[in-house]
């Protein structure tokens, strides 16, 4: 079911109803906007990998990628009925956490016309409470996400825009820890930086200290699918 999360965004890049949920080549479209196709996807990126490269082949695409800056969570009971407690989860994600779900969508990105939006957002998560806690059940279900405010924007289209994401005072060759205690993220996420980065060939592999490996900037230019 969609969420007015997802509805809130197709109508913040296509202002027209009418074209929203349009047939294209076989697929369902989020949006079209001039020449543009427009799909949100607040699911895994890898997802739509297969639509979107098959998309590519004729038309222009954006991407838009919403990520939880804050999230503000709302319990209720029932469904209809009062909020039963609210609070601010103390997790949040930064433009570096795109890389968790870039490893899933490198086979598609970078194109030449491609682009892959990311923002920042802040988020009204309802709940519905189960009074379960299992295995499989936290104890709730989502019964609704809704969209309070976009907080920034990163537009991604080339190697550069991820190499941007990285902070500059990385030595000139680095290690997954270098990454990870120059942009201050966990070493599992530096990980999957580093392989996105040498995937779409923004970084190349330079050896080895011990058993890190090591990585430089390539200097190399590729060009886009």
């Amino acid at each position: 079911m969609e969420t007015t999360l997802h509805r809130q965004l197709k109508a913040v890049y296509c202002a027209d109803p009418e074209q929203h949920e349009v047939r294209v080549g076989g697929y369902r479209i989020d949006a079209v906007a001039d020449d543009r196709l427009i799909e949100i996807q607040q699911a895994g990126l890898g997802a739509i990998g297969p639509k979107v490269r098959t998309l590519l082949k004729s038309h222009k695409v954006t991407v838009v990628k919403p990520l939880v800056a804050r999230r503000v969570l709302v319990k209720r009971k029932r469904r209809g009925g009062p909020a039963h407690s609210t609070r601010t989860s103390p997790k949040h994600e930064t433009f570096f956490d795109v890389f968790d779900d870039l490893v899933h969508f490198v086979d598609v990105f970078p194109h030449r016309r491609l682009s892959l939006h990311v923002l920042l957002t802040e988020q009204e998560e309802h709940r519905i409470v189960t009074g379960r806690r299992r295995r499989r059940d936290k104890g709730y279900r989502v019964e609704d996400r809704r969209l309070l405010g976009i907080s920034g924007r990163c537009v991604l289209r080339r190697r550069a825009d991820l190499r941007a994401l990285i902070p500059e005072t990385l030595p000139e060759t680095f290690s997954t820890a270098d990454i990870a205690q120059h942009a201050g993220v966990p070493r599992w996420l530096a990980q999957k930086a580093a392989y996105c980065l040498r995937m779409t060939g923004t970084a190349e592999m330079a050896g080895k200290s011990g058993n890190a490996i090591l990585y430089r900037w390539s200097a190399k230019k590729r060009r886009a699918a």
